[in-house]
């Protein structure tokens, strides 16, 4: 029977009105939730993302302007071309890389194939959420490993951690919040304690702001580990936060299996072009390193200074002590037009700062010593 437009809408409506009043969706709907409420746009300095300031180089903003003229098209090409240029960069057949809207889509994406009803997730705590909030959609376990006395991933820990249930191994590194990292010894002897068949997904989003010797991209291990999966994005030092560019690379097998639950075409034309115009660029990765590491010296200087406490930071970012519960605090800099970190609940009484600008990171640092004293 034919339905005009009004009875199906009718219809749809009750469908949808039943299933979003399913009680199993209410604990999933929460876990899914947005991690970050909306920021206002008015001006203020935004220090709690992780974002780069400076945004993507001349030569992509130039091939985002020249994307309008392809903007009608669909990104298939343009996919193929940006996937074959991270599969010669890496020396590795194309059928193992995997691009995704940002690096975030990745990491959903392996818990959508890796996890499931009485699965488990293993990650440091505290770390980035999505991979165990996901986990809880997939009504998978997320499994948390308090991390070292020195703010580190417990490898030891989430080895012993490992059951025949367990689906996925989250390892953030550089980690976020902490900004702590995994040395190349120490995740070497971690993939070779972890059985072949527990993928562990290590996340490099904050790679190209470390510059300590022991650490190294696990790249070059795709052929040692079929287990291992990297993922890495283009919101970081390529500044292209806003435009949602990631990547995974893996073995032909995982990358097979994680391709399943791809949205067909999940990239666009501008953030492509984009990519292609600055991947490989050294001169502006290294621009953009030193430029932000230098920042969050002067940052870690001042607050050494005040006496205050914080971590070390391989990332783009610094974890500080406040010695006070940080949600007032938060607030506090929301009422003077500073957005600033989130409340990590393993770590209540520190404040994650986005490294800004100069100027940015002197606006806050006299908002902080205003707020909280040394």
């Amino acid at each position: 029977m034919a339905l005009n437009r009004r009875q199906f809408a009718q219809t749809v409506g009750v469908a949808l009105g039943a299933a979003l009043a399913a009680p199993e969706l209410a604990p999933l709907a929460h876990a899914a939730a947005p991690q970050h409420r909306p920021r206002t746009a008015n001006g203020a300095i935004q220090l709690d993302s992780n974002e780069n300031p400076y945004g993507p180089s001349a030569a992509a903003r130039e091939a985002i302007t020249d994307s309008e003229a392809i903007a009608c098209r669909y990104p298939d090409i343009n996919e193929f071309s940006m996937t074959q240029r991270l599969a010669e960069f890496y020396r590795l057949p194309a059928n193992q890389v995997l691009l995704g809207c940002g690096s975030t889509e990745i990491l959903r994406i392996a818990d959508m194939t890796f996890l499931g009803s009485g699965k488990g997730a293993i990650a440091s705590e505290p770390t980035f959420e999505t991979v165990l909030g996901f986990a809880q959609v997939m009504q998978a376990n997320p499994i948390k490993v308090p991390q070292t006395a020195d703010y580190r991933h417990d490898l030891k820990a989430m080895a012993a951690a490992v059951n025949p249930s367990t689906g996925l191994i989250y390892v953030c590194n550089p980690n976020n919040p902490t900004g702590t990292i995994v040395s190349t010894a120490e995740l070497e002897a971690f993939l070779q304690q972890v059985p072949a068949t527990v993928p562990v997904l290590v996340d490099e989003a904050y790679y190209d702001f470390v510059a300590d010797p022991s650490y190294a991209t696990a790249a070059p291990w795709l052929g040692r580990f079929p287990n291992l999966i990297v993922a890495r994005t283009f919101s970081k030092i390529y500044g292209m936060a806003g435009m949602r560019l990631g990547y995974a690379l893996g073995s032909p097998a995982l990358i097979a299996a994680m391709r399943r639950y791809k949205l067909g075409m999940n990239t666009n034309v501008a953030v492509l072009r984009a990519a292609m115009a600055s991947f490989g660029d050294a001169t502006h990765v290294a621009d953009q390193r030193r430029r932000m590491v230098s920042t969050r010296d002067w940052l870690c200087a001042e607050l050494r200074k005040d006496g205050r406490g914080f971590i070390p930071s391989h990332g783009n970012f610094v974890m500080i002590e406040l010695g006070r519960d940080v949600e007032p605090v938060i607030a506090a800099f929301r009422q003077r037009n500073l957005i600033v970190g989130r409340k990590f609940p393993s770590m209540p009484n520190w404040l994650r700062i986005t490294v800004g600008t100069p100027s940015e990171m002197q606006a806050f640092m006299a908002n902080l010593r205003a707020i909280v004293p040394a």
